[in-house]
């Protein structure tokens, strides 16, 4: 089952610091990881971009959705799940925000808090196929080798 996050209320389940310059990246390598291992697919949203950032990207299993400025995150998750229409029962909406919470169900999506999915998150990075050698490379690092062999990182934006 796919999922859609409301990213900035998961951060801080995670141990990461909504200060961070670094905070949606690190969510989202995490997320990266979840769904490499797991092959699962998963939309988060962010709020708060300024105007140059704000768009949708695809990062391999990961859609990332940037809101303006004074356009809240939980307003893009609410249109996607209307986007979804009755496929909406197909995906797990993840947020503590009872506000989104309630709107999901009200779509028949599947809902589970930050906490809980948190849960799930370190319980996939500490399994043993992760400890058996499974390393995950980080965005970083992806980047390096790209600029070692002279390729190209390819985003989508809408």
């Amino acid at each position: 089952m796919p999922y859609l996050i409301d990213g900035h209320n998961l951060i801080p389940k995670l141990g990461l610091r909504l200060d961070s310059l670094d905070d949606e990246s690190e969510l989202v390598a995490i997320l990266q990881e979840f769904c490499r291992l797991e092959r699962r697919q998963v939309e988060v949203f962010f709020d708060g971009a300024p105007s140059p950032q704000a768009g949708t990207r695809r990062l391999g299993a990961v859609t990332a959705a940037f809101s303006p400025l004074g356009s809240p995150a939980d307003n893009a998750i609410r249109r996607r799940l209307k986007s979804l229409g009755k496929a909406a029962k197909n995906w797990t909406v993840v947020s503590s925000d009872r506000e989104v919470q309630s709107n999901a169900r009200a779509m028949q999506a599947e809902v589970i808090s930050s906490d809980e999915f948190a849960k799930i998150l370190n319980k996939v990075r500490n399994s043993p196929r992760v400890a058996k050698g499974e390393r995950v490379i980080s965005e970083k690092e992806v980047e390096e080798w790209l600029k070692e062999f002279g390729g190209k990182k390819k985003e989508t934006g809408d």
